[in-house]
């Protein structure tokens, strides 16, 4: 039997062409209802079972337990989903994966997959040409669909048979009799596969190869199969490096409950397996090897998310151990506190967004907070963690104006009275205005940040008047949160708003001359100077946001 270098190309373009087709077919489906699996992921996660279904759901819709976990991890990120709920959408995913396993095994090893792949692409291609996005990325859904069994087929055809010749892998035998030490292996080899290649589905894709083919026995790619769970942590684990605290716990849990799961399925294979393969025999009059294997993986993860799902809380507490948290922790938890998806009535749901425009207030106010200190501390050290709570307000403004627009949208489609259209609207401006502050702010912390990279520093004056200028800023939005908390916005006149603007306008203008008139002194800085003019006209685009929502409170829209 000849297998060289040609072979191993052979089989790693197999693999290649496989994982292409699994990420053009995800990535379709996630374009083309990514919206509804959004609203799906934020709406059925009330409870863990519904967490776990939810989970289950995305994860076997888009054929990826990495696009659930890291979709889940960026919700927590940005707020919107607690560690709780994220830990049954973690469970879900892991149930999910695994009818990758069972596709492969019904269809990879008993049809003439390219057979079927050609008149997929008939069909692909010309919704690929549509104008029509939807239509576009359901082309593109079923053009991966086709792609990747292409691959798998090919990939069944370029590794080697070698039912017939068993002596070709004898040394695996041997290394396979060390008991639970190869088991260990075993597992360690299928974790690493799937992080080198980053997708346990593919990962799973060889096993069930090489079973097929005859190149490992069942309890060997039993025990990879239980590596490639811990492996596809790793993806996770990653899309939560770039995030806070609470998103590299929802990792963790991932991690924690997959690898408590192996640790105890390694133990109990010897029993576990044969009692699968009972089952299948008696079930399903198979004894087939892919379809066995199948069934393994989803009896594991069922059983496990079954035995673990009663110990989230300490899964949770785990996490939240393992991973430290800083003093900054209370700042990374804000989500929306008061609208739900529940059914209200148009009025009193308007009571609700009333209360929830006073949150979004108070977090944006607090931007202003973190400015001042980035531009007043001198420590490289407080700059970055300024700088990085300014990029993570500005990220929560944006999930905030989004959550919020959508739940006004969905009531300005009821039965509506003239006055509650109305606080609608004005509602609807305020989350405009509070996320373009957000905005603003980030915009400002880029500009300091360039300041530093480029040495340039504000004289004593400079930085008084622009202290001088948030103090101004500061009492603008103590009367806005004023304004937003206030239980009937009908009792509210925009008069001290109309001063305090009118006081900013005046500053800047003043700040404003006295830049100009430096710039003709050769003792002055220009590239400082110039930072400074944007950082104050900045600060009163922000004055001017401010009067734009404490107008809208007050209904002059």
């Amino acid at each position: 039997m000849e297998f060289g270098l040609w072979q191993i190309l052979e089989i790693l373009g197999s693999l290649a062409f496989f994982i292409y087709g699994m990420k053009l077919m995800s990535d379709g489906v996630q374009r083309a209802a990514g919206s509804q699996m959004r609203n799906i992921l934020r709406t059925m996660t009330k409870n863990r079972f519904l967490g776990v279904f939810t989970g289950f759901l995305i994860t076997a819709l888009v054929q990826s337990s990495s696009a659930t976990t890291v979709m889940t991890v960026s919700f927590v990120n940005a707020g919107l989903l607690s560690l709780v709920e994220s830990a049954g959408v973690m469970m879900g995913a892991n149930i999910g994966t695994t009818i990758t396993g069972w596709i492969i095994s019904l269809l990879g090893f008993k049809i003439k997959l390219d057979a079927y792949s050609i008149p997929l692409f008939a069909i692909a291609v010309p919704m690929l040409m549509s104008n029509r996005g939807k239509l576009k990325y359901w082309g593109e859904f079923l053009l991966g669909f086709a792609i990747l069994f292409m691959g798998l087929s090919l990939l069944k055809d370029s590794v080697p048979d070698l039912k017939g010749n068993p002596e070709a892998l004898s040394w695996l035998t041997s290394f396979a009799n060390w008991g639970f030490l190869s088991r260990l292996a075993f597992v360690l080899v299928g974790a690493m596969v799937t992080i080198i290649i980053q997708s346990s589905s593919a990962a799973m894709a060889i096993t069930l190869t090489m079973v097929a083919q005859g190149w490992l026995p069942l309890d060997v790619a039993a025990a990879m199969i239980l590596g490639e769970n811990i492996g596809t942590t790793i993806t996770a684990e990653l899309a939560s490096l770039v995030g806070n605290t609470a998103a590299k716990r929802s990792a963790r849990i991932h991690s924690l409950f997959n690898i408590i799961g192996v640790s105890w399925m390694v133990i109990l294979l010897p029993i576990f397996l044969p009692f699968v393969e009972r089952f299948m025999a008696l079930a399903f009059g198979t004894s087939d090897a892919p379809l066995t294997l199948a069934a393994f993986h989803t009896f594991f993860n069922l059983t496990n998310v079954i035995v673990l799902l009663g110990f989230v809380p300490f899964l949770v507490k785990a996490a939240m151990w393992s991973v430290k948290g800083n003093e900054d922790d209370e700042d990374e938890e804000f989500k929306l506190k008061f609208i739900s998806s529940s059914g209200r009535s148009p009025e009193l749901a308007t009571v609700e967004l009333q209360k929830e425009a006073g949150h979004f207030g108070e977090i944006v106010a607090k931007m202003s907070e973190f400015t001042r200190e980035l531009i007043n501390t001198p420590e490289l050290k407080k700059q970055k963690k300024m700088l990085k709570k300014l990029k993570r307000y500005e990220k929560i403004s944006d999930q905030m104006e989004i959550e919020m627009t959508e739940f006004i949208t969905n009531l300005a489609n009821q039965e509506l009275t003239p006055k509650t259209s109305l606080r609608l609207r004005s509602l609807l401006n305020i989350c405009n205005d509070l996320e373009r502050i957000g905005d603003i702010y980030y915009q400002i912390s880029k500009t300091l940040e360039l300041k530093n990279e480029e040495k340039a520093y504000f004289i004593p004056e400079q930085r008084e008047n622009i202290n001088l200028l948030c103090d101004k800023i500061d009492a603008a939005f103590d009367l806005m949160v004023k304004n937003l908390n206030t239980p009937s916005y009908d009792d509210i006149t925009t008069k001290k708003a109309e001063l305090l603007e009118k006081e900013i306008n005046v500053f800047r203008d003043k700040l404003r001359d006295e830049h100009l008139t430096n710039l003709s002194n050769p003792e002055y800085n220009v590239k400082s100077g110039m930072i400074y003019n944007n950082i104050f006209h900045d600060l009163e685009k922000v004055g001017d946001h401010i009067m734009n929502v404490s107008e809208s409170v007050a209904g002059k829209i």
